[in-house]
């Protein structure tokens, strides 16, 4: 991965963790033991949801760059289809508070939007690739002399 990437991936990945700390405290003062472990899976499958999701763009970028946009906007859809898909499922069980879990959720999915929105605002990425340094000199317009 890039260095880039990683540290794009490194600027959402270390809020959102911290909200998901955050969040298991309150979740454990609240709802108990049971309130502490749901924060922590739902951050956990947030961090792991949208990271798999930001390395799968970054390959995108990269590699077919004509789908980057169209492949960013079904990314997220999915993303979302996906945690609603989770919150559904563990609507009913007794392994953790479900409350705790959707609202860790998220919270969790907002922060890393947020943190994710912030780092590439913040990154010096180039959007032009720069000439190579093979000792070839550029061809100059207009007329020789």
């Amino acid at each position: 991965m890039p260095s880039n990437d990683a540290r794009i991936l490194a600027q959402a990945a270390v809020p959102t963790a911290a909200v998901g700390a955050v969040a298991a405290v309150v979740s454990g003062v609240v709802a108990g033991g049971k309130g502490a472990i749901a924060a922590v899976v739902a951050t956990l499958v947030v961090v792991l949801f949208m990271g798999i999701g930001l390395y799968v763009l970054q390959r995108t970028a990269k590699s077919l760059p004509h789908l980057f946009q169209a492949m960013g906007l079904m990314l997220y859809a999915a993303q979302i289809l996906l945690l609603f898909i989770f919150v559904a499922a563990f609507k009913n069980t007794t392994l953790f508070n479900p409350k705790a879990f959707a609202i860790t959720l998220v919270v969790g999915t907002l922060a890393w939007i947020a943190a994710q929105a912030r780092a590439h605002m913040k990154a010096k990425i180039l959007y032009v690739e720069p000439d190579s340094t093979t000792g070839a000199k550029p061809e100059k317009s207009g007329h020789s002399s």
